[in-house]
């Protein structure tokens, strides 16, 4: 028995703690499941912390000033005029290189032919070029060098002599210098640029060790008669990164002994184009600096203002309350402005619609119940009757009930689409002089013999307005109805419109009771009933002048009441004013 008992216990336990296990599992996948649908909520939800607009404009911004810094830093052209410039002058002293040897290094003896002098051309070669950096070689008709201002010697057995850079005695450079003119920042960028450098298509600059004419066709042209110009890159780099060189033909008279060839490194056309672009550096990161801050600035007085409306934009649509605050940027006088003037309008406008609804919602469930209920006990009375006088009049009820519902219904879904219809009313011309006459020879075609008479005035002016004729027309009818159910037997009802250059005046006056004191806005309310007494209940639904409100809005006028007084003050009847805008709205 015992083991019986302790079976059964363990037994328990055991199914106990799987519940229990079972219930966990369940309580981890609802977890499971409740943070998955949270995660795709906020993978739907916009991320208000992107600054999509503010890397647009900042991107915008840096492309366009990257784009004129390139072009600046390029210096193509600048430089290729450096360069033209250098080889004039070059050929300027060449020329004078060329007249000074002709005269002082030719030795001619009577009746022999003229020939240059090595030596004397050594020494005036180099007292020539010692004021300048330039290296001047002269060459003989027969292609070989004899003179060259480096060699201290002829060219046997001469030695290569360089001149040394001048001291460097200015004052200290400065930051900017030294960020913006250094050697290691130009060689860096001068890398940068290798992809569009103009140097590609130059020959190379190579010096053997036995100089030749050939080796050089600039110097072959001086040796034809003509001035030659040549530009090469020196891959050692010695005195820049080109080497600029020019011949022209040594003569003696009208006889060409040989060539001079003069040549130059561009280490000064190469340190003026530095100069400059050191100097568009500096410009570009003053412009740099102020184009982020400005961009930054723009940013934040166009994107910070939009990413707060559209939050609260996004609040309005997804929150469950109405403490939603739209920010308030009206101040601006600027579209920003405009457009959190039109969003705070519109968030108003959208909750007194949705206020409008509800109301709307309720007034329709109340009076609705009414004939509801008193359908429900005419019918549950008539049900215990046997008396068939009872009965029929409990049918009538029963019938005018009916009628009741139907004419509310029937006056709610005219309501209730008016607002959807008037939201995309088509415009057109609409004579509101012929439609008022029509609407009086129509009452007094049809009326009865004790019926007020309707007449319609017209006291000058158009009255051509831009709406839809059928809603308009249930507006004056509305009101003309009106006004014959409270008029006295064969009481007069007068229409009368004027129309001036802005809008038009229509007026509709009866001899009844008029309104009672404190009503005059009140009669315009949903379901609002006011009727003459000894009139049936039940006739009117009460939305008739509200709708006719309603339209006359849609259209952009107005529509309100008033009560016609006498000479001593009492109420001679009741006074309705329509003013509806000329033109197209």
């Amino acid at each position: 028995m015992e083991s019986a008992i302790a079976t059964a216990r363990d037994e328990g336990t055991l199914n106990g703690e799987g519940a229990r296990a079972v219930a966990g599992r369940r309580r981890r996948a609802w977890a499971w499941l409740t943070l998955r649908l949270a995660r795709r909520r906020l993978a739907r939800a916009p991320r208000w912390g992107a600054f999509s607009l503010t890397r647009r404009i900042l991107a915008v911004n840096l492309i366009v000033l990257a784009l004129l810094a390139s072009g600046m830093l390029y210096l193509d052209r600048y430089e290729r005029g450096l360069i033209d410039t250098e080889l004039q002058a070059l050929t300027t002293q060449g020329e004078l290189f060329s007249a000074a040897l002709g005269e002082g290094a030719v030795l001619q003896d009577y009746g022999a032919v003229p020939e240059l002098v090595p030596s004397l051309a050594q020494g005036m070669m180099r007292r020539l070029v010692e004021p300048t950096q330039l290296r001047a070689r002269l060459f003989r008709t027969s292609g070989d060098l004899i003179a060259d201002s480096r060699l201290l010697e002829t060219d046997v057995g001469g030695f290569d002599v360089e001149p040394l850079p001048p001291p460097d005695v200015g004052p200290p450079p400065s930051w900017t210098d030294v960020h913006f003119g250094s050697d290691f920042f130009n060689g860096l960028l001068d890398s940068f640029l290798t992809f569009w450098r103009k140097h590609a298509h130059y020959q190379i600059y190579n010096e053997r060790a036995r100089q030749q004419a050939a080796d050089y066709p600039e110097v072959e042209r001086a040796l034809a008669g003509g001035d030659g110009v040549a530009v090469r890159i020196d891959p050692a780099h010695r005195d820049g990164k080109l080497v600029l060189s020019i011949a022209v033909p040594v003569r003696r008279y009208k006889l060409i002994l040989g060539a001079v060839m003069l040549s130059v490194g561009s280490a000064n056309v190469e340190h003026e184009v530095q100069v400059v672009r050191g100097d568009i550096l500096r410009l570009f990161a003053a412009a740099l600096i102020m184009t982020v801050l400005l961009s930054f600035y723009l940013a934040s007085t166009i994107a910070r203002p939009v990413r707060r409306l559209a939050r609260a934009a996004y609040e309005v649509r997804h929150g469950n309350g109405r403490k939603v605050d739209i920010p308030d940027f009206s101040h601006r006088h600027d579209e920003i402005g405009a457009l959190s003037v039109a969003l705070n309008e519109m968030t108003q406008a959208l909750w007194r619609r949705m206020d409008a609804i509800e109301r709307f919602a309720a007034d329709v469930a109340h009076e609705i119940k009414n004939p509801l209920s008193s359908l429900r006990s005419a019918v549950e009375t008539a049900a215990r009757v046997q008396d068939p006088a009872i009965q029929r009049k409990l049918m009538g009820i029963i019938h005018d009930d009916v009628q009741r519902l139907d004419r509310l219904i029937s006056d709610i879904s005219d309501a209730s689409r008016l607002d959807a219809e008037m939201s995309r009313l088509e415009r057109e011309p609409v004579d509101l002089a012929a439609m008022l006459a029509a609407l009086a020879e129509i009452h007094d075609a049809t009326r009865g013999e004790d019926a007020p008479v309707v007449t319609f005035e017209h006291l000058g002016g158009a009255l051509i307005v831009q709406g839809k004729e059928s809603r308009l027309v249930q507006v004056f009818r509305n009101l003309i109805g009106n006004a014959v159910s409270f008029s006295p037997p064969r009481g007069r009802i007068v229409l009368t419109a004027h129309g001036d250059r802005k809008e038009i005046l229509v007026t509709v006056e009866d001899q009844g009771p008029g309104i009672p004191e404190g009503k005059v806005d009140a009669i315009f309310d949903r379901f609002y009933t006011e009727r003459p007494a000894g009139e049936k209940f039940g006739i009117h639904s009460g939305l008739g002048l509200s709708i006719s409100k309603q339209i006359v809005e849609a259209h952009g006028g107005t529509i309100r009441a008033e009560n016609r007084l006498a000479a001593n003050g009492d109420v001679v009847g009741a006074r309705f004013i329509v003013r509806l805008p000329v033109g197209v709205l």
